[in-house]
């Protein structure tokens, strides 16, 4: 089965991936196999799985990794704590984010 998923390293930072095998297998990977770990996380084992989301194909796990890793922090982080009334208002982009925060010019 398809899966993605969010690994939170030893320096609290977060790896999100997919695979379309065995999600046990792969996190073993992550954490002892230098030759199929990840660069990012070969650096900052061990990685511990706080997330993980099942699919039906590769592509829609692929798919949903790349909109994960385009996410903030706070929002993966509200996604990991399962606060999904909380996802729409993380959703504004950045820059919009940082207008909001400026005071006003004049």
């Amino acid at each position: 089965m398809p899966w993605t998923y969010i690994l939170e390293c030893r320096d609290g930072s977060f790896y999100t991936g997919s695979t379309n095998g065995d999600l046990e297998a792969r996190i073993w990977e992550h954490n002892h196999d230098d030759a199929f770990a990840a660069n990012f996380t070969r650096r900052r084992r061990p990685a511990a799985l706080v997330y993980a989301e099942r699919f039906d194909t590769v592509d829609a796990a692929f798919f949903r990794e790349k909109q994960i890793q385009g996410w903030s922090r706070r929002k993966k982080i509200a996604l990991i704590e399962s606060r999904w009334e909380d996802l729409p208002s993380l959703s504004r982009s950045y820059g919009a984010l940082r207008q909001a925060q400026r005071p006003n010019d004049g």
